[in-house]
């Protein structure tokens, strides 16, 4: 009885130090009294570290450089994203462990949403960071190098709001048993595409799932506008089509998009896109997809670029600042202007630059998407105009976020009342509720992608092949059926792979490189990234919001060499988000004269 006992005593004090939010300064966000500036710890300041347990070796790494150079260091570890988020949000750190992918390709978004005051993911309201943001983003990539490397020394060694940490690689695992590999991307920016990987043996492509992973299973949103991170890039880019796309290279084509061409009028302010008319909506019947029976075409491209560029068309919208530098989505029906518009930085107009390689020249423009008829050179194309020239919205126009919706399914599911939107009672499209298993479960789902979601629940996401997503032709999916297995832990991801559970792995860990390598059926593939993880600072009532120099003594204590011979050289230096995109030139040097010149002036203000 004594030894039962003392278990459940054991137990019971397991429970109470493992829960995430127990004191009033973890709900609030306040901290305690004499956390920073020294009370009761030998007069050291004490930093609140936060971050995920997959994100520990780092954590650790930064906790090590951080007590060599004088602080007390608090790790706030957390299990998942999710809890992660609730105290980042909270306001429960000082410092948190964060990371950015550009998957656009182009530096402006590398910056715009995470540095812009107001934007989506920043905390940051600084107007010499605006006015750098936003004459770099109208300059050619000629221009812009200077003025990127301004912002990255505002935003480092001047305030201080970021300290960087590596710039990744990107690699995956795949199961060349199984799969063919030159049929699976490995794309520097865009997430992996679906439709062209292929089984070796082809006659599976009905039968056999594809297996695929991804760390996080709590899906933010279903609608592209309203997610943009890593629980839904990968699913709403197999999910909804594109104006255009990236290449592997950071490109801009129309390859496997919504248009035949694009072209850009003179001015670089105009930007015209030719219309494909292959392409149906898929929706869920029966937990099959099936053709909806309606179009994808000009009235839901204008519907879903304007609901993306306007802050307030749908609660909680993640992606507004994306699209910005939209002023107009209009239908073109007058053949002239496409005659008489030029094109930009060369000769010919922008009609000779959307019929070429059409199978039929353009005879009439139709505004109807089911007046649209390629063989008989009916077409429909859209413009787009910002509101200054601004040629990287191409690269916007190719992330998930300006995915296609259908105006007609989305209008009438999001029937609420934006401003008064209660999220006890109102279903919005994309909600994850709508396909999880259970009581929940009624898909309202229209793809006008390669695959559609079918259903999820806590282990993995379903999904099916469109059947009306470019049948017949190259971009067709090869693989009816796609499953997605929500592995939050990269070493059992990994094992997992090893063991044939899942096809593939994108996300193989630098110290783990060897191990994929040295399997018979596995290959490694391995690629620049746009992936740059650093440290974010606390925006709100911390000491640490309100000194530059608390902050600087931070920024010099990290020392980017230690994360480097950590990940065995598989990792680069970085000075900021926008490292793997632009070379300024600028390095970030550990200084611990500058760390205890820095904390000296903190803790005499």
């Amino acid at each position: 009885m004594m030894g039962k006992r003392l278990l459940t005593l054991m137990l019971a004090l397991i429970v109470v130090l493992a829960g995430c939010v127990q004191t009033k300064s973890d709900v609030s966000g306040e901290k305690e009294k004499g956390d920073t500036k020294g009370g009761g710890n030998n007069g050291k300041v004490t930093i609140e570290l936060l971050g995920t347990s997959s994100g520990e070796a780092d954590m650790n790494i930064v906790r090590d450089q951080l007590i060599k150079n004088g602080f007390d260091v608090k790790l706030n570890i957390q299990p998942d994203y999710g809890s992660f988020k609730a105290q980042r949000d909270a306001g429960n750190f000082d410092i948190a462990l964060s990371s950015w992918t550009t998957v656009t390709g182009n530096p402006d978004y590398a910056v715009r949403s995470l540095f812009k005051s107001g934007g989506d993911n920043s905390d940051i309201s600084d107007e010499e960071v605006d006015k750098l943001i936003e004459k770099a983003s109208t300059e050619t990539p000629d221009e812009y190098q200077e003025t990127y490397k301004q912002l990255e020394q505002r935003l480092v060694v001047e305030k201080a709001y970021i300290a960087p940490l590596y710039n990744s690689f990107k690699a995956q695992g795949v199961n060349k048993d199984v799969l063919n590999p030159k049929t699976v991307r490995l794309a520097k920016s865009r997430a992996i595409a679906w439709e062209t990987i292929d089984f070796n043996d082809s006659s599976k492509r009905e039968t056999l799932a594809l297996i695929a992973q991804q760390a996080i299973g709590s899906l933010t949103s279903l609608d592209p506008i309203k997610g943009n991170d890593g629980s839904i890039n990968t699913l709403n880019t197999n999910m909804y089509v594109r104006l255009v796309n990236l290449t592997d290279d950071d490109q801009v084509i129309s390859d496997g998009s919504l248009s035949y061409n694009y072209a850009i009028g003179e001015g670089n302010n105009d930007y015209y896109f030719i219309l494909r008319d292959d392409i149906n909506f898929a929706k869920v019947e029966d937990g099959k997809a099936v053709d909806t029976g309606e179009r994808v075409g000009s009235d839901d491209v204008v519907f879903s670029l304007n609901r993306a560029k306007d802050k307030n068309s749908v609660p909680d919208h993640r992606t507004y600042s994306l699209h910005e530098s939209i002023k107009d989505i209009e239908v073109v029906t007058d053949l002239s202007e496409l005659e008489n518009v030029k094109l930009s930085g060369g000769e010919g107009s922008i009609r000779e630059a959307l019929e070429k390689g059409l199978d039929a020249n353009i005879t009439e423009l139709v505004g109807d998407k089911t007046a649209a008829d390629s063989h008989a050179g009916k077409y429909q194309v859209i413009k787009v105009t910002t509101n200054e020239p601004f040629p990287q919205v191409l690269n916007y126009l190719a992330h998930q976020s300006a995915g296609i919706v259908s105006k007609k399914q989305v209008e009438s599911i999001n029937t609420y009342d934006v401003a008064n939107f209660n999220i006890d009672k109102d279903i919005p499209y994309g909600d994850q509720r709508t396909v999880t298993e259970g009581s929940t479960y009624n898909n309202h789902l229209y793809a006008s992608g390669p695959y559609i979601l079918v259903k999820k629940n806590d282990y993995q996401a379903d999904f099916a092949k469109n059947p009306v997503y470019r049948a017949g032709s190259e971009f067709e999916p090869n693989i009816s059926n796609v499953t997605v297995r929500f592995i939050q832990d990269a070493d059992s991801a990994l094992s997992a792979l090893r063991n044939g559970e899942i096809h593939f792995f994108n996300g193989v860990p630098e110290t783990k490189y060897d191990l994929v390598e040295n399997d018979d059926k596995l290959v490694l593939q391995k690629n620049d990234s746009n992936a740059v993880a650093y440290l974010v600072f606390n925006a709100g009532d911390r000491d640490v919001a309100k000194s530059e120099n608390l902050r600087k003594a931070v920024l010099y204590s990290i020392n980017q060499d230690e994360f480097l011979n950590y990940y065995q050289g598989n990792k680069k230096k970085a000075y900021s988000t926008v490292s793997p995109l632009v070379n300024t030139g600028n390095e970030l040097v550990a200084d611990p004269a500058k760390v205890k010149e820095f904390l000296a002036e903190f803790q005499a203000e």
